[in-house]
């Protein structure tokens, strides 16, 4: 089978970023955001969800990383849906539950073409982990749901320190994601009464 793969360039006045994304990979990252933290996460969900993936971000970091976070949550969904195409044979829905030390994180997804996101009982322990800023967890995943189309739920059900907690978020994902592109040789068409996704 064709390896499923998207490449997004997407510039504004604040941010400049390219990307390649391919599904069927196997972990392997060239991760560049400028924001130390943002890169080890986005390696994680490379690395977690056996995705190929090469990031390039020139943003506005004097000001901060609100634009370089947010913008790449757009191009990251949008590269998914690209690459995800017709969406015929796979399993459309994807869900895990991840520990990381004391943290326990739930993610659920559904690719069904529809934004939908929810992020309960956030309780990050700090401001900062390192030089990222722990309020853009939700704003990155936030434009990952809309620019992908998939309903995204996310659940911290436990965890005191930040860094784990933000950490089991992108890894829970990235295997809830993969479990939902993969393809099941059952499903011939889209998996859908409607017949469309």
């Amino acid at each position: 089978m064709q390896e499923r793969i998207a490449q997004i360039r997407r510039t504004t006045g604040e941010t400049d970023i390219s990307m390649k994304l391919n599904l069927d990979g196997n972990g392997r990252a060239e991760i560049r955001t400028g924001i130390g933290f943002f890169d080890h996460m986005m390696d994680a969900f490379a690395r977690h969800g056996l995705f190929d993936l090469e990031l390039n971000v020139d943003g506005d970091l004097d000001v901060d990383g609100h634009h370089s976070v947010e913008d790449t949550g757009i191009v990251l969904g949008q590269a998914i849906r690209q690459a995800i195409g017709d969406k015929k044979g796979i399993r459309r829905y994807g869900y895990f539950i991840l520990p990381m030390d004391e943290a326990l994180v739930v993610c659920a997804l559904d690719l069904c073409g529809r934004p939908y996101f929810v992020m309960e009982g956030e309780q990050f322990g700090a401001p900062m982990v390192g030089d990222f800023d722990t309020q853009l967890v939700r704003e990155f995943f936030y434009s990952v749901s809309y620019a992908a189309g998939m309903n995204l739920h996310f659940r911290i059900l436990s965890g005191s320190n930040a860094h784990h907690q933000i950490e089991a978020m992108f890894k829970c994902f990235s295997k809830a994601l993969d479990q939902a592109v993969s393809y099941d040789e059952r499903i011939t068409d889209v998996l859908s009464t409607k017949g469309t996704l």
